[in-house]
C-alpha cells in the first residue's frame, strides 16, 4: 500500500517537525537547556500545530535504530545545545517524553480542505525517496565529516534514512547542515530543493539559511526561477493603484529585489539594475521613458501617495540605488555590468511589434513605435519583456499561432515558458 504523505507546506511557512525543533533549540541563546525547558518547548510547539514533531518522535522510537545512533543525530542536529545524557537520561528515554508531550492528533479539515490536498498530495515511493536522500548525504559526506563535531554524524545520519524514514532523514541531514553552515555547491542546493518541492515541504524548510557556494551573479541570466523579472517585474507590482495594498513604495520595490527564489542571491536585483541602466543611459529622452512607463504600468496619473514616480528618471535612479545597495549586502564583491545585448533577435521582436501596430487597442498601439525604439536602440530583449508586459496590463488576448511565437521567441532568449504564460492572460477565459 503505498504511502499517504502530508502536504507540508499547507499547514508551516518554515521547518517543522523534529529538525524544526532541533533548529529552535540550537537557536537558543542564554543559559544551557535543560530537559523540562526542553519538554515545555516541545509542548508549546505542538499546541501551535506542529503535529510531526511527536510523529518524528515516535517514528524513531519505533525504529529499531540504537541508541548510539539516536544519540548521535540528535547532538549534531541541534549542536550539541542539548545533550539527554548530561540530564542523567539516555536519549530513548528523552525522545518517549517529547512524544508524550506531543500526543498523537490530526489537524482539523473541513472536506474542502482533504478533497484540495488530496488533489496535490505528494506521491513518492519510499525506496525511491530513500536512495535519493542517501545519494545526497554520501555526496556531501566528506563537508559534513570536516565541519560537524559529533563523530560519526553520517553513518547515524545514513542510519535514519534506511531503517526509520526517508523523510524524516532528509529534514534530519539538512539541520545537521545548517546547524554547522556545511557549504553545499550550487548543485546539491538544486537537487534538495526538488526534493523538497516533490515532497511539498515549505521552500524555507530547505533554503533557509543552508549554506551554498553560489556562482557569480550574472545580470544577463534569463532562466530565473519566476515567470517575470527586470523591469517588468517592477511594472507588473506597481500596476495601477494596487501597489498600496501590499505596502510602502520601498517595500514593494523590495519584493521584486530582495528574494532569490531559489536562484543565486542578487541574481533579481543585478537583472533590475541592468534593465534601468539600459534605459537610463539609452538616447531615450525623458518624456519616452515616462509614457513607457505609464503603459506598462497603466498608471496614467500621479496624485496624492501615488506621487512616487512623477518623475521616471529620479524614480528609476532611486530604484537603481535599492538595487545597488542590495547586491553589496550579498556579495560585497560584485561590481554591476551591463551584459552585452541580444541583437539577433531584433528582427523577430520588431515583427512582432509591426503587427501590434495594426489589431491592438489604441492604448497599445500608441506605445507601440516606443518600443521599437527599445528594441533597436537599447536591447531586443528588454524589448520583448517590455512588450509582453504591455500586453497583460491592457489585458490583451494572445492566442494560437501568435502565442506558439512568443512562445518560441522566448526560448530564443533564454526564457522559460513560464515566462510568457505568467504574463499573458488565458485564453480559455
Amino acid at each position: 500500500m503505498a504511502r499517504v504523505r502530508e502536504v507540508y507546506y499547507y499547514d508551516y511557512g518554515a521547518d517543522f517537525g523534529l529538525s524544526g525543533y532541533a533548529g529552535a533549540l540550537a537557536g537558543r541563546t542564554g543559559l544551557r537547556l535543560d530537559e523540562d525547558v526542553t519538554l515545555a518547548l516541545a509542548a508549546a510547539r505542538a499546541a501551535d500545530e506542529d503535529v510531526q514533531l511527536g510523529r518524528d518522535a515516535r517514528i524513531l522510537l519505533e525504529s529499531g535504530l540504537p541508541d548510539g545512533a539516536l544519540h548521535t543525530v540528535w547532538l549534531a542536529a541541534v549542536r550539541r545545545r542539548f545533550d539527554p545524557a548530561l540530564e542523567g537520561t539516555d536519549v530513548r528515554s528523552w525522545l518517549r517524553r517529547v512524544s508524550d508531550a506531543c500526543p498523537p492528533r490530526d489537524l482539523e479539515r473541513d472536506p474542502y480542505e482533504v478533497a484540495s490536498l488530496d488533489e496535490v498530495r505528494p506521491v513518492v515511493a519510499e525506496d525511491e525517496l530513500r536512495d535519493a536522500v542517501t545519494a545526497e548525504i554520501e555526496a556531501n559526506a566528506a563537508g559534513l565529516g570536516r565541519a560537524v563535531a559529533v563523530p560519526d554524524a553520517v553513518p547515524a545520519l545514513l542510519r535514519v534514512v534506511r531503517e526509520a524514514d526517508a523523510d524524516l532523514g532528509l529534514r534530519l541531514f539538512l539541520r545537521v547542515a545548517k546547524s554547522y553552515s556545511v557549504l553545499l555547491g550550487k548543485d546539491a542546493y538544486d537537487r534538495l530543493t526538488e526534493l523538497g518541492r516533490r515532497l511539498a515541504y515549505p521552500p524555507d524548510a530547505v533554503q533557509k539559511t543552508l549554506e551554498v557556494r553560489w556562482p557569480p551573479v550574472d545580470p544577463g541570466r534569463r532562466d530565473l526561477g519566476i515567470g517575470r523579472f527586470g523591469v517588468q517585474m517592477l511594472a507588473a507590482v506597481f500596476r495601477g493603484t494596487e501597489w498600496r495594498h501590499l505596502g510602502t513604495v520601498r517595500e514593494n520595490v523590495l519584493r521584486v529585489i530582495d528574494a532569490d527564489y531559489g536562484d543565486v542571491p542578487g541574481s533579481y536585483a543585478a537583472v533590475l539594475l541592468e534593465d534601468l541602466r539600459r534605459l537610463l543611459d539609452s538616447p531615450l529622452p525623458d518624456t519616452a521613458l515616462s509614457t513607457l512607463w505609464r503603459a506598462v504600468t497603466r498608471r496614467t496619473y500621479a496624485t496624492g501617495q501615488d506621487e512616487f514616480d512623477a518623475d521616471v528618471r529620479a524614480w528609476f535612479e532611486l530604484v537603481a540605488a535599492e538595487c545597488r545597495e542590495l547586491l553589496t549586502a550579498v556579495d560585497p564583491c560584485y561590481l554591476p555590468y551591463v551584459s552585452p545585448a541580444r541583437t539577433d533577435a531584433a528582427e523577430a521582436v520588431l515583427r512582432e511589434l509591426r503587427e501590434a501596430g495594426h489589431g491592438e487597442p489604441a492604448d497599445v498601439r500608441a506605445v507601440v513605435p516606443l518600443l521599437a525604439d527599445v528594441v533597436t536602440t537599447v536591447d531586443p530583449d528588454l524589448g520583448f519583456r517590455l512588450f509582453l508586459q504591455l500586453l497583460s496590463a491592457h489585458a490583451v488576448p494572445v492566442t494560437g499561432a501568435r502565442r506558439a511565437r512568443f512562445l518560441e521567441l522566448a526560448g530564443r532568449l533564454g526564457y522559460g515558458p513560464e515566462h510568457v504564460e505568467d504574463h499573458l492572460p488565458d485564453p480559455r477565459s
